[in-house]
């Protein structure tokens, strides 16, 4: 039982350009948390250092988190935009 796609899928001529924004966010994302990482790991008593009335800590974890709530708005902005544009 069961059932098949709800729409008749074809070739999404903007795959291309959507890989190519998603491998760039993916990067930008990993080294800012690569320094996130690297902070606790060679000196974790700067994350003490009181930012905007929070510890960095609190303030790096929390900025790590809209950081990606913002990339996924940017990057679903410029998908719907190139499915638009490429995709008729």
């Amino acid at each position: 039982m069961g059932h098949g796609p709800a729409v008749k899928l074809g070739k999404d001529n903007a795959a291309g350009y959507k890989m190519k924004i998603g491998i760039s966010m993916f990067v930008t994302y990993t080294l800012v948390y690569a320094g996130f990482v690297a902070i606790n790991a060679i000196k974790p008593s700067l994350m003490q250092t009181i930012v905007f009335g929070q510890t960095l800590a609190v303030t790096y974890g929390f900025g790590l988190l809209v950081f990606a709530l913002v990339l996924a708005v940017v990057y679903n902005r410029l998908c719907n935009a190139a499915e638009a544009r490429l995709n008729g």
